[in-house]
């Protein structure tokens, strides 16, 4: 059975990876310091605790595990933390995935898939967002993943790495047989945030902005179920090996469809029903009004189809979840 190493399995998106990795035949194994994920959430193949900035942790468990890919997801992602912390983003993100990168050539490991974000591209509001959108990050989180696609373009020109970078929208649901699900500390992600103001989780819902140039004045988002995110993923193993895959080293993921956010708490309202408690602020800095991706070329080169991917699956998959106990440890 052929193993991949999933650094950050740990995580909400990681730990999906590892679900539907191990339906599809792989052997996932988690590398994660758990400084952000869960080991709860690690429940599909074996975990190697350790941090990914130790050169020397990483490149023991490539020679270990031997894996036939790395999907490499473990970053920190909190756009407004790293304003605060730039240092401690610029560590984690960019000097961790150069570390990766390194231990990879050493061993021989040849195959990579890289999380990245539409953050790298800055404001370009109510523009369609693809592959060929300018770079232009407004925060240091959006830098640093954009340092490291940069990066990896040229571990690729100069050491053989056969890489394929994913620019992600916002991803949500939740598995949809229950078993894993997101959290984070603190939440800042909108659906979650939805169900713990139904819940009585915590206060009301805050929506930032009502005047946004948007059909009902909210903030325009592309979501996409992170089931037909990690689909994606298991679908580049084998899409590496092909010659195509040379000349397509990045691919945007999402719908091509956004919803407001009004749009999404009468969503849920209508899915749960129950209300959810919100009220009305003004706009944060730096939130485009509209962010919607084009993702053709995933259509094209992956046959890849976001089917999980509609406002009911998203919210109703999360709701089931968050039923359920969540992560403690």
């Amino acid at each position: 059975m052929a193993r991949v190493l999933v650094t950050g399995g740990g995580g909400y998106i990681g730990s999906h990876a590892c679900k539907v990795l191990a339906a599809a035949g792989y052997e996932p194994v988690t590398f994660d310091n758990f400084g952000t994920g869960w080991r709860d959430a690690v429940r599909f193949g074996p975990v190697i605790e350790g941090d990914l900035r130790d050169r020397d942790a990483i490149e023991a468990a490539l020679r270990e595990v031997r894996p036939e890919a790395v999907l490499h997801f473990a970053a920190r992602i909190e756009v407004g933390a790293s304003v605060k912390d730039p240092a401690g983003y610029w560590a984690n993100n960019f000097s961790s995935a150069q570390s990766l990168f390194d231990a990879m050539v050493a061993t021989g490991t040849g195959k990579l898939v890289f999380s990245s974000t539409c953050a790298v591209n800055g404001d370009l509001d109510g523009v369609e967002i693809d592959e060929t959108s300018p770079i232009n990050p407004e925060s240091p989180y959006g830098a640093t993943k954009a340092a490291v696609e940069l990066m990896l373009q040229g571990y690729v020109r100069a050491y053989g790495l056969q890489a394929l970078t994913f620019r992600y929208f916002n991803v949500a649901g939740a598995d949809p047989e229950a078993e894993l699900g997101e959290q984070h500390q603190p939440e800042t992600h909108l659906i979650p945030l939805v169900i713990q103001a139904i819940r009585r989780d915590r206060a009301a819902l805050k929506v930032f902005g009502t005047d946004y140039p948007t059909r009902d004045g909210t903030c325009v988002r592309d979501y996409v179920h992170v089931r037909d995110l990690v689909a994606a993923h298991v679908a580049a193993i084998p899409y590496l090996d092909r010659p195509a895959a040379a000349r397509v080293p990045l691919i945007c993921l999402g719908t091509g469809r956004g919803m407001t956010v009004k749009e999404i708490i009468k969503a849920a309202e209508a899915i749960t029903g129950a209300p959810v408690p919100h009220e009305m602020t003004d706009r944060r800095p730096g939130d485009p009004a509209s962010l919607i991706c084009g993702s053709a070329l995933a259509r094209q080169e992956l046959n890849w189809e976001p089917v999980h991917s509609t406002p009911e699956q998203m919210i109703g998959d999360a709701w089931r979840w968050h039923q359920r106990p969540g992560y403690t440890c």
